[in-house]
């Protein structure tokens, strides 16, 4: 995001954590904005919200952010896992032309909520057993369906 600083228009970090209450309803936690998504203001927003009552997390899901996960570590103790729809751009991302429609149509089959085993039957017969596109990166996502 854009903002204007000291007559300078400069980007800035804009951060929300959203949490789920024991009822099982969200609310947002907290906002904050600040130069960037480094470890420092993570762990400092971490922070602020454990000092306003926030106890008891149990499971943080988020991006990859390497800041991020390192203050959840530091501050909160708790585990964390990848947001599925931000792992599921990544993935995308490295599979190329030829296999995105591959791959987004297993996408639409998990994300439906179909069991593994179903999920593994829904690809059509007609796909080839190796999928014929390559990663463009090598460093990609790990992530494979079996």
């Amino acid at each position: 995001m854009k903002a204007r600083r000291d007559g300078r228009i400069v980007s800035v970090a804009v951060i929300i954590a959203v949490g789920v209450n024991g009822a099982g309803r969200r609310e947002v936690l907290g906002l904050a904005v600040g130069p960037s998504e480094a470890e420092t203001f993570w762990t400092e927003f971490l922070r602020k919200l454990a000092c306003r009552g926030l106890r008891g997390v149990k499971l943080v899901i988020s991006d990859a952010h390497g800041g991020l996960k390192a203050a959840i570590t530091k501050v909160l103790h708790a585990t964390w896992q990848r947001c599925r729809a931000h792992l599921m751009r990544n993935l995308l991302a490295h599979a190329g032309g030829q296999g995105r429609g591959e791959r987004a149509m297993i996408r639409e089959r998990v994300n439906a909520g179909l069991a593994r085993a179903k999920a593994q039957g829904a690809v059509p017969k007609s796909l080839p057993a190796q999928p014929a596109w390559t990663p463009r990166k090598p460093s990609g996502p790990s992530f494979a369906f079996r």
